[in-house]
């Protein structure tokens, strides 16, 4: 029987999981690289990387681990990037791996090479040393210091262990905030507070939306209204078809009335007219068409945003500050604030890591954490 590199994969991942205390690799340099990489937080491309090129190595012994381009030419060259996407993306994503979560080879220093990875070459990135380390990793299989077959269970257990590390450091901080429950509930201007660092925090462009989410979710019963399920992040909404980032329709029949833009940066008069193309693209009637940002909104773009109104024969165009929304919204449904803090934290925890990632994840935890001790440390004094 003919063993696919999608068996491959599965096959190394059985064996990681079993023995994730015991190194597949006995060369200790060896496996430090490995460690190295698969504990990377600033650039996770590089574990997907060796995961395409082993197992295009497992699957057709005969190519050379370091020519993962086509374009080089040669009987022993491949498609590092087909075996990314067809088979390494389905496999990370279903066992939650801490891996970038697009293809290594649309990276800027893996994307349209026609050279050899070999450990001479320059390749530029940060941080530096990552890419030297995976040069290295690479030429140590093709002068045979290491099995393909064994590196592909190292660096899958590398990852595993990661992963495992990072779910136990969650269970940990729920349990904290679990221990601290029972106090005065967070005031609005806390949670507010709460939220705005959250948002400020690296690679947190997912976060507005899970915001608008977690109002719409509990507020739903008092409006007559309830939000669509979330598209994946990065989706094109040309290939969903979906008007916003964020949909709203009426309970009492399904129609489309509110939709939501997320931008982390200033909205344009540009952004304007490409909504309102979109929206006369698609021949969508809805009631508002509204911007999401996390900066501050120019007032200029305000009005002509409110001039759009006669434009769209109709159809509400605004802009909203984030925070601001946050604000209004707990202020008015000032009842719903834990179950708004608690859905934005359910939000943000099922998110996948491609994402939402851990780190924002534990510090999410974190400050709702120091937010509830410092309240609870208040009470007791008083």
């Amino acid at each position: 029987m003919t063993i696919t590199p999608a068996d491959i994969l599965e096959q190394a991942y059985r064996q990681a999981e079993a023995s994730l205390d015991t190194a597949f690799v006995a060369d200790a340099t060896i496996g430090e690289r490995v460690e190295y990489v698969c504990r990377n937080v600033q650039n996770r491309s590089g574990s997907r990387l060796l995961l395409a090129c082993l197992l295009a190595k497992l699957h057709q012994p005969q190519v050379d681990v370091r020519k993962p381009y086509t374009e080089i030419g040669g009987i022993d060259t491949f498609s590092g990037r087909t075996y990314d996407e067809a088979y390494v993306t389905a496999f990370v994503s279903r066992y939650q791996l801490p891996c970038n979560p697009t293809t290594a080879f649309l990276t800027p220093a893996f994307r349209n090479r026609n050279t050899t990875l070999t450990p001479d070459l320059n390749l530029v990135g940060r941080p530096p040393k990552l890419y030297q380390t995976l040069l290295c990793l690479l030429d140590d299989v093709h002068t045979q210091r290491v099995a393909a077959a064994d590196l592909l269970a190292e660096v899958i257990r590398w990852l595993t262990r990661v992963r495992n590390e990072n779910q136990q450091r969650i269970a940990t901080l729920l349990a904290g905030l679990q221990s601290s429950a029972g106090g005065i509930p967070l005031s609005v201007e806390t949670i507010v507070g709460l939220i705005a660092q959250h948002l400020r925090l690296p690679l947190a462009s997912r976060l507005p939306v899970l915001v608008i989410a977690a109002a719409y979710e509990v507020a739903a019963a008092h409006l007559g209204e309830r939000l669509l399920p979330l598209q994946a992040h990065n989706a094109a909404d040309e290939q969903t078809g979906a008007l916003g980032d964020v949909e709203i329709v009426l309970e009492a029949d399904n129609r489309l009335v509110t939709s939501y833009e997320m931008k982390l940066r200033r909205v344009t008069r540009e952004d304007l007219d490409r909504a309102v193309q979109k929206i006369a693209r698609l021949g969508t009637r809805i009631d508002n068409y509204i911007f999401i940002t996390t900066e501050a909104v120019d007032p200029t773009v305000e009005e002509y945003a409110a001039s759009l109104y006669v434009t769209t024969q109709g159809i509400e165009v605004a802009v909203l500050d984030c925070i601001g929304f946050v604000r209004h919204f707990l202020h008015l449904f000032h009842r719903l604030r834990m179950q708004f803090l608690e859905m934005y934290q359910r939000l943000v925890l099922a998110e996948p890591e491609r994402a939402v990632g851990y780190p924002l994840k534990e510090a999410f935890l974190a400050l709702r954490q120091a937010a509830e001790s410092g309240l609870n440390a208040t009470e007791s004094e008083t």
